[in-house]
């Protein structure tokens, strides 16, 4: 379920926002960032489309799970076929040699207000968020691939997935004449929540044609309307049946849980020209209502091994409706057993922290450059990020900025255009460039990103 999210977050662009604008001053949508950075203006999005951030960010992707196929065109009609095709030369090119991490965030403003108020700066917003999160060890892609030895140590995976809209309430002010000061309160209702983990994952080779696994897995989901759907199956190990999570029912989409988060951040002009800021976002948590329980009682069972679909003339391509084959696989590996609803959990959003310096150019003012270090807390699927940007304004109405980023994925460049004339903003933005796509608009790289945004300005 995580990655069939991930997969529609790539299909419309880490949705902490923009972070190549942050010392763009006219960016409307800096208190995101930071809260305690303020607008010039006064201003209300336009509904739905006043900030829309859409990103992926990972070590591992599309174009190393899916590669060109060795029988084409002789032996098979399909052009593409999955890194697990027995006839490839080399499976595993791509995948880093220890973790391999995918994290994709979505998030779209219904409403947004900034105004000048109190003795300070105001927003009012009204969000859509959606974050989703998967942990591979290299293990589990060699022991899919390959096979050859008769035991693998996988270790553990994770994958995780989570919704839910936000209503914030922020204000920012000036303490003095160098610290600037600013905080948000963020009421939160959940929508669903997905957490799945397979730990100390070991497979033996018992026979020529089946493992045993040994490991501890669950899964835990809170969502409304939700039910886990299982069938009896036999396991050779030990001559045993019993029911074993083969699908999910997900049910109408609902409220599932409320919660609260904040954020702070300070802004301190050192000089007219140097000035460092800092914040710290989304720090709260949502209280789920259910918690559908489901695992595998830590006991050994049997696996045939995972198979590509796609070998053969007639075989079905990877991205249509019989790629749920692979899901299927994947729920055999769990072997999940459903133990019912264990009632309410509590569950965190990840905490994001940054640290900023900018200096304005003394003899070209108007251009200036900045250094943000980002850091996102979330435990298996936390990162660090440096990004440099260089901003300029070369004209009331038009600025833009540039920036380098190095992560614990990748380097990459950004960009933002923003245009502000009297009455109207536009911006565009991206802090990973997409590169190339395939053919179903999903980057070819788990790293890409696209912001944009249409607003009113009072």
């Amino acid at each position: 379920m995580a990655v069939a999210f991930i997969a529609g977050c790539a299909t419309i662009a880490n949705a902490q926002d923009l972070r190549t604008g942050y010392f763009s001053d006219n960016f409307l949508y800096r208190h995101d960032l930071n809260p305690a950075l303020a607008n010039d203006s006064n201003y209300f999005s336009i509904p739905a489309v006043g900030n829309v951030n859409a990103a992926m960010m990972g070590n591992f992707g599309y174009r190393d799970l899916v590669r060109k196929n060795p029988l084409y065109p002789e032996e098979s009609n399909k052009k593409m076929t999955s890194f697990l095709n027995p006839y490839l030369s080399n499976p595993l090119k791509g995948f880093a040699s220890g973790d391999n991490k995918i994290n994709a965030d979505v998030k779209v403003t219904l409403m947004s207000v900034g105004f000048k108020k109190w003795n300070g700066y105001n927003t009012v917003e009204l969000n859509l968020r959606g974050q989703a999160n998967v942990r591979a060890p290299f293990k589990l892609f060699q022991f899919a691939a390959e096979t050859a030895n008769d035991h693998y140590k996988i270790g553990d995976i994770n994958a995780s997935a989570q919704a839910f809209t936000e209503l914030s309430f922020g204000h920012s002010r000036q303490y003095d004449r160098k610290l600037r000061i600013g905080a948000k309160l963020k009421l939160l209702v959940g929508m669903a929540d997905i957490n799945m983990k397979m730990e100390n994952t070991n497979a033996e080779l018992n026979h020529t044609d089946y493992w045993t696994i040994k490991a501890n897995a669950e899964s835990h989901v809170s969502m409304k309307g939700f039910k886990y759907v299982s069938k009896v199956k036999e396991y050779n190990a030990s001559s045993a049946t019993y029911p074993h999570v083969r699908d999910v029912d997900m049910g109408k989409v609902g409220v599932a849980g409320f919660g609260a988060a904040i954020d702070a951040g300070a802004v301190y002009k050192v000089n007219d020209d140097l000035t460092v800021s800092g914040a710290i976002r989304d720090l709260g948590a949502i209280f789920w209502s259910n918690d559908y329980f489901a695992t595998n009682d830590a006991e050994d069972f049997t696996f045939d091994g995972f198979h590509d679909v796609t070998v053969g003339s007639d075989s079905p391509g990877v991205l249509d409706k019989k790629a749920d084959k692979y899901a299927d696989q994947m729920l055999d590996f769990f072997n999940l057993r459903d133990k019912g609803d264990k009632g309410s959990r509590i569950t965190g959003l990840g905490a994001t922290v940054t640290a900023g310096c900018e200096y304005i150019i003394p003899t070209y003012r108007i251009l200036k450059v900045g250094l943000l270090g980002t850091a996102r807390i979330n435990g298996p699927y936390s990162w660090g990020e440096a990004r440099l940007s260089g901003n300029i304004s070369p004209l009331k109405w038009l600025d833009g900025s540039v920036s380098l980023a190095v992560n614990n994925y990748t380097a990459n460049f950004g960009f933002l255009a923003n245009i502000h004339t009297k009455g109207f903003n536009f911006f565009v933005g991206m802090d990973s460039l997409l590169g190339k796509m395939s053919k179903e608009m999903i980057p070819l790289s788990s790293n890409g990103g696209l912001s944009f945004g249409f607003n009113v300005i009072l």
